[in-house]
């Protein structure tokens, strides 16, 4: 505690002994410092929107397993990913696994009893044969059941976080928020400088009940339309005390420094928003690109290793779903064009707009318009009976 504050508390104790306090003070603006922590640093709205889009996004991915290129999507590691523990959801894991990752640069799954947790205060050390031994409060775990996911900085031992790497701008941030917050919440700290020319005593009961008589006056300015007259003797002095808070000055530092911290989660904001105003998926693709595919990456060849260990061809892979970036008209376009040149079948389509997948023979077979064939095999496909080819629309192409 530094010697500022020592003062302060020994004022503000010796107040309250002598009764000041309650009967004359009855408030002390006192300037407090603000420090982030893992907590807290949520209370910066920059930083959790810009938490929130990237573990949203990665919360939202489908996790399947790869064998040799083909997808199991009943794998018994899919099962605990799905349900990982009593108490969180799959999704709400997920997101919890990527929050840790980002703020504390480091994070530890343990897979126990075919449950899945997250360990906190995890000490990592290497052995003489380089191999990593972890702890928790002295107890030893096996390395088989915990990774450790790191955001590698400089240190093979240990990830770096924002909290870390933007604790200086953090705090200077949450510091110029909070000024600004509390100083509205309280009512714009609006406060009042009495000036009496003798010494104020508090065994002086006149002198007491004046100040309380003036004080109640102040409080009592609630009503725009109401007017106070507080008549001052001789000897007394009321003046309005200026707000120490300087909101063009706090406003100005938040514009340059809220957008630096997006850049401690590999996000350029000024970027980020603009793309967000004229197009939002290019904004998602942007946050996928530079932010989410490296952290996916990390996490699957952790979460790999973790279930089926180094000499397995199976893979953990996160499957996201660019489409849900963009428009609705847009899915119908790309669906429309994916049938029509012979990459998915209608059900594909249905499905990629949110219709059910209707499982008939017709629907489960590739067609193609006839503007898209080669003009000399045109007479070639369709005597070979193309899947509607009798049956055009009007436009020259094939009713699918």
């Amino acid at each position: 505690m530094g010697l500022r504050d020592r003062f302060s508390n020994f004022v503000l104790e010796r107040s309250k002994r002598t009764g000041l306090y309650d009967d004359v003070i009855d408030g002390v603006v006192r300037y407090n410092s603000y420090y982030s922590n893992e907590d807290d640093i949520l209370k910066s709205s920059d930083v959790y929107e810009l938490m929130q889009d990237i573990s949203n996004q990665i919360a939202k991915a489908e996790i399947v397993v790869d064998i040799g290129g083909n997808e199991e999507k009943n794998h018994p590691a899919l099962r605990i990913l799905k349900e990982p523990n009593s108490y969180l959801s799959g999704f709400e894991f997920k997101k919890l696994l990527i929050n840790e990752y980002l703020l504390k640069g480091e994070v530890f799954p343990v897979v126990l009893d075919n449950q899945m947790h997250i360990l906190n205060d995890v000490h990592v050390e290497l052995d003489e044969q380089l191999l990593p031994r972890y702890k928790q409060n002295g107890t030893e775990i096996p390395a088989w059941m915990v990774r450790h996911i790191k955001n590698i900085g400089t240190n093979h031992l240990r990830g770096i976080g924002i909290n870390e790497l933007a604790k200086d701008t953090l705090d200077g941030v949450l510091s110029a928020e909070k000024s600004l917050t509390d100083k509205y919440k309280k009512g714009g700290l609006m406060a009042f400088l009495l000036q009496l020319d003798a010494h104020i005593n508090p065994s002086n009961g006149a002198q007491k009940n004046i100040i309380k008589a003036i004080r109640k006056q102040l409080e009592g300015i609630d009503n725009p339309n109401q007017v106070k007259i507080i008549p001052l003797g001789k000897g007394y002095n009321l003046s309005f005390l200026q707000s120490p808070i300087d909101d063009d000055k706090n406003l100005k530092y938040l514009s340059v420094y809220k957008k630096d911290l997006g850049k401690f989660l590999g996000i350029n904001v000024e970027t980020y928003q603009a793309l967000l105003k004229v197009d939002i998926e290019k904004a998602m693709m942007y946050l996928h690109n530079k932010a989410v595919r490296p952290i996916l990456t990390n996490i699957e060849e952790h979460l790999t290793l973790l279930f089926f260990g180094k000499n397995s061809t199976k893979r953990i892979k996160f499957k996201i779903n660019i489409l849900d970036f963009v428009p609705y008209s847009t899915k119908t376009n790309i669906a429309y064009n994916l049938v029509r040149t012979m990459i998915a079948v209608p059900d594909d389509a249905r499905e990629m707009l949110g219709f059910e997948r209707l499982n008939t023979d017709e629907s489960s077979v590739l067609y193609i318009s006839k503007d898209l064939i080669a003009g000399k095999d045109l007479e070639d496909v369709t005597s070979e009976g193309l899947k509607g080819g009798d049956e055009e629309n009007g436009n020259g192409e094939a009713d699918i």
